[in-house]
Parts: structure tokens; C-alpha cells; sequence
């Protein structure tokens, strides 16, 4: 149970982080695999506003979780590749940010890109709403889809609406908002929805061989999935208090050879907040706060890694990081 946490405000800025792999150099990379009769291999886009359970939903189908989940909104700001292979059918999923209709920052820019990026070049679209809404960052999600590529309106949180038989006026009224292949109600949650899902996803993927092995569920390393913890963490106990622009990065990950444990990961990694009043928030009295964030972080990482990691937290302030267009990449965003 040994987890450091430290707190350092005045040093110099966290090391820079590289851009994460686009996708798409990714999968040019990997070459057009050769078709195998029977097997069939796509990428679909989970696509829609922010805080409406696509991250929930792309756990659900990976059948583990990859990606951060939270009810503050802008909790996904990356590219999240989730991998499911499933009898002759490898499904690869991509988890996107929330489109972002206010605030112009750098980083919301970022957030927006990557979205445009993710719904250009695949096989399917899930476009996740809650289902018996539809609002006008609903529909700023729907403007940005390209004719041709076949989309599924996903009408999430069915377990929410108490009356069923009003959802009859609303499907309609969708349909005539956009051509959409197919509508699926349902519930991230409910096992036997996503296994419906499944088989609603494959028949609209290519034959062709798979692009990753069987036992492959996300093309993300565990030093991005070790800072999306420590985020997650973070905005769950500071809720609403803390501003959506503070962000994590890992200065240090190393694996260190060890007798007592078959893995030991070292991991460093910098909370930057905006302001001083949010640094002190995140540490909390006594640092009770912090620490609580790393203890979680880490014993959700070991799990993860199955590895005995050793986890080192700071805080430091960056005033106006997310307006900074050369700062907001050296964070590692697009």
C-alpha cells in the first residue's frame, strides 16, 4: 500500500508529452490486411455530445474499461481505441471527446479537431443521444457527419424514460433530421443491449482480415491509460469544483526489475491546475484530498497493469495553459 504523494507549485513546467498517434497513420501503418474468408474487421466512431455515456458505452463493449468515465462533462479529450474480437468479427471502437459548442479555448479547438478527425475515414457511426432528447449540441454533432459512411442512432439511457410509448414521436422526428441506418435503443449498462449491438455493428463491417490480435483490447500504452486514471480520479472527488481545464502528465514511467513482485512500475505524474485556490482544492486539508486521488489511482492501475505500482503525485499551477496553443500540444493533445 505504498503510494507517495507530494504537492510542488513552483518548479518548472511538467515534461512535454509527444502527440498522441493519430489514428489514421496508425492504421496506414498497419498496411490493408488480406482478406479472410468469413472473418470481417471495421472501425466504428462512438460519436456525440459531451457527458452523454459514450465512454460508458465503449467500456461496456470492450468488456473492460479503457476509458474514463465521470458525470463532469469533457471527460474524454482524447482518441480512445477499444478493440473487441468476437467470434469471425473484430469491432474497433473509437471513444471521442464531446463536440464542444462554448468556449473557444485552444483546448476546446484541440477537443473539436480530434472529433473531425475520428468521423472522416470509418466504417460505421454510433451517434449516442439520450434517448426522448435532442438538443442543439445534439444537433451540432449531426451537422458534422459525411454523407456515405452509415450511422446508428443509439438512443442511450433507456432505462431513464418512464414512459416508452413516447419515444414513438421522437424516432420520428430523428429520422427526418438524418437518414440513419438504424435506431437502437438502449442502455449502456444492460448486458443484453450490448450484446444486441454486436450483432447489429457486424453486418455493417468488411470482409477482411483483423488488424489486431485476438487478445488486444486497446492500441493505447499504459503510460496514457496510467494519466487518464489519475484524471479521473481527480474530477470525481473534486466534482464541479475544479474547472474542466485541469489536466494530468506523466513525467516518469519505468519498470523496475523486483523479487518480491512479477511487475513493479514507477510512475510520477504533475496535476496542473489554473489558479492557486484550485491547487489548494485538489490537495485538500492536510493533503487528505491528494492522497485520497492517489491511493484510488494507484490501486485501480495495479489492477490494470497487474503490477505493484508506486504512484508520485504533484500539483502545479499553469495560469491560461488551455488558451496556449503550444502548451496545450506539449500536453499531449492534437
Amino acid at each position: 500500500m505504498n503510494d507517495a504523494t507530494k504537492d510542488v507549485a513552483d518548479e518548472d513546467g511538467p515534461t512535454s508529452v509527444g502527440a498522441q498517434n493519430d489514428l489514421e497513420a496508425m492504421l496506414a501503418a498497419a498496411g490493408s490486411p488480406a482478406a479472410v474468408p468469413g472473418q470481417r474487421c471495421g472501425v466504428i466512431a462512438i460519436v456525440g455530445k459531451p457527458n452523454v455515456g459514450k465512454s460508458t458505452l465503449l467500456n461496456a463493449l470492450v468488456g473492460q474499461k479503457i476509458s474514463i468515465t465521470s458525470r463532469k462533462a469533457q471527460t474524454t479529450r482524447h482518441r480512445i481505441t477499444g478493440i473487441r474480437t468476437r467470434e469471425q468479427t473484430q469491432f474497433i471502437f473509437v471513444d471521442t471527446p464531446g463536440f464542444q459548442t462554448r468556449h473557444a479555448t485552444a483546448l476546446n479547438k484541440s477537443l473539436n479537431k480530434t472529433v473531425m478527425g475520428a468521423i472522416g475515414d470509418v466504417d460505421l457511426i454510433l451517434f449516442v443521444v439520450e434517448a426522448g432528447n435532442f438538443t442543439l449540441a445534439d444537433a451540432k454533432v449531426l451537422s458534422l457527419f459525411k454523407p456515405g459512411i452509415p450511422t446508428l442512432l443509439l438512443a442511450n439511457k433507456l432505462d431513464m424514460v418512464h414512459r416508452r410509448a413516447e419515444l414513438a414521436p421522437w424516432l420520428k422526428s430523428m429520422q427526418e433530421r438524418h437518414p440513419f441506418a438504424e435506431f437502437v435503443p438502449m442502455s449502456a449498462k444492460n448486458k443484453g443491449d450490448i450484446e444486441r449491438l454486436f450483432g447489429i455493428c457486424a453486418k455493417y463491417l468488411p470482409e477482411q482480415g483483423w488488424w489486431y490480435g485476438e487478445d488486444e483490447l486497446t492500441d493505447r500504452s499504459e503510460k496514457f491509460l496510467a494519466s487518464e486514471t489519475v484524471r479521473e480520479k481527480l474530477f470525481r472527488f473534486t466534482g464541479d469544483e475544479l474547472p474542466y481545464t485541469s489536466t494530468v502528465v506523466i513525467d516518469k514511467f519505468e519498470e523496475e526489475a523486483s523479487k518480491q513482485h512479477k511487475r513493479l512500475v514507477k510512475i510520477a505524474a504533475t496535476i496542473v491546475v489554473e489558479r492557486d485556490n484550485h491547487k489548494m482544492m485538489v490537495i485538500g486539508d492536510k493533503g487528505e484530498r491528494l492522497k485520497r486521488i492517489g491511493t484510488e489511482a494507484r490501486q485501480e492501475l495495479e489492477k490494470l497493469m497487474d503490477a505493484k505500482v508506486f504512484l508520485e503525485l504533484w500539483v502545479k499551477v499553469r495560469s491560461g495553459w488551455a488558451d496556449d496553443e503550444a502548451r496545450v500540444r506539449s500536453f499531449g493533445y492534437e
